[in-house]
């Protein structure tokens, strides 16, 4: 019955004419919670990428309450689980009024592949009733492992890994294989080898899905005892991601002819960047040369600026501003002509020459240049000077011993 449907009651008499009325009732029902939330479906399955962002909406479930008010009014909630290394509510939110999950963290396809929930819709009644769903959350994978390489693998002693070719092999011959894998899944994990270089190639040829490394043609002498190969193991994803290994062949007809030589193997080197390294060494040389080269032309500027001021200076005219300081007493004279006092004797042979500086009494008198010239000479007797048997005496004048003094002139 609907809410506030009406009744009609009619009355009549018996009498002639008979009389009738009519009565309407208006019957309101009450509800009662007596539906529980119903949803569309009996499970749901939803799929959300890889590496997603935190906060992205997942999925929407909605259930439906034939029940009317507050009976009607549905809240939503996750069932309580425990996932590898955490609860649910750590991954997965939703809203207790729309439904809608939410995504709390990136999921990781190697971790876990899918999640089983379960949704709760409770309506407000009294007493309240609920119902559940189920939903599958499938993660999707994404292409974001590189392909890891088993074999070769290097030894941990810091030794170089190495395979062996007999001399004798033919084309064809198996050297090793080389083995990898890819955690990703689907065409994300197929895999494929090339052979991306080579020292000498076509010696060696890769298979494409195997990663068998055979000889290409037969090997000769002139073959160099060590290869190297670099080969390339590339998955199908989008973009695709690869990874390299590098091996190293030894060509030798027996295991003991080889092992004598591995002592002397050093790893192939890069040509171009030895030349770039060369490059830039000249480079540093060159600069640091320019640079030496301009301070010591700047230090050679600055000396001869420095020698050319000092000869200004001593070139300088008499005693004009010398302070007084720069005199000496009369007895720093006596003292110093003293040591000019001496007689030379010569060989019997030769004639006596006798050099005498007589010692005048120069107390209580100053000596200056206006002076020097009107002091008495000194003689200088003896052959210093001989011409056709004329002795010549030569006068010096104490003016002429004076500059023999440190550039001073004397004070009492």
């Amino acid at each position: 019955m609907d809410v506030g449907e009406g009744v009609i009651f009619p009355w009549a008499d018996c009498g002639s004419p008979p009389l009738s009325t009519e009565v309407h009732i208006l019957l309101n029902v009450a509800d009662t919670n007596d539906n529980p939330p119903a949803f569309p479906q009996a499970s749901y399955t939803t799929y959300i990428p890889e590496n997603n962002p935190r906060g992205t909406s997942i999925f929407s479930v909605a259930a439906q309450d034939p029940d009317s008010g507050a009976n009607a009014q549905i809240i939503y909630s996750l069932e309580e689980n425990i996932l590898p290394g955490a609860p649910l509510s750590s991954y997965v939110s939703i809203n207790s009024d729309t439904g809608v999950l939410y995504a709390l963290r990136s999921f990781d396809y190697e971790q876990f592949r899918d999640l089983q929930l379960w949704v709760t819709a409770r309506d407000n009644g009294d007493p309240p009733l609920s119902s559940n769903v189920s939903l599958s959350l499938l993660v999707i994978d994404q292409n974001d492992n590189v392909p890891e390489i088993l074999y070769p693998t290097f030894p941990t002693d810091g030794s170089t890994g190495m395979e062996l070719a007999p001399r004798s092999a033919e084309s064809g011959y198996l050297v090793t294989k080389v083995v990898a894998v890819d955690r990703d899944s689907g065409q994300n994990a197929w895999l494929s080898y090339r052979l991306l270089k080579a020292s000498e190639p076509g010696l060696f040829a890769v298979g494409v899905h195997t990663g068998e490394v055979r000889t290409a043609r037969a090997l000769q002498d002139r073959d160099a005892l060590k290869q190297s190969l670099v080969i390339a193991v590339q998955d199908h994803g989008q973009p695709p991601l690869s990874a390299t290994v590098t091996l190293t062949v030894a060509v030798a007809d027996s295991i003991p002819a080889v092992l004598a030589d591995l002592s002397s193997l050093e790893s192939p080197t890069n040509q171009d960047d030895s030349d770039l390294t060369l490059y830039l060494v000249v480079a540093v040389a060159a600069v640091s040369c320019v640079f030496l080269a301009f301070v010591i032309v700047l230090l050679v500027c600055r000396l001869r600026r420095w020698h050319a001021s000092r000869l200004l200076q001593a070139s300088g005219s008499g005693l004009v501003g010398v302070p007084t300081s720069h005199f000496m007493g009369v007895d720093e004279v006596r003292a110093f002509l003293q040591t000019y006092s001496h007689e030379a004797s010569l060989t019997a042979d030769s004639r006596k020459s006798h050099l005498i500086f007589p010692q005048p009494n120069y107390a209580h008198t100053l000596i200056s240049q206006e002076n020097c010239e009107k002091s008495e000479p000194l003689l200088l007797s003896g052959d210093l000077v001989s011409s056709k048997d004329n002795h010549a005496l030569n006068q010096v004048s104490l003016c002429e011993i004076l500059p023999k003094l440190p550039a001073k002139c004397l004070l009492p």
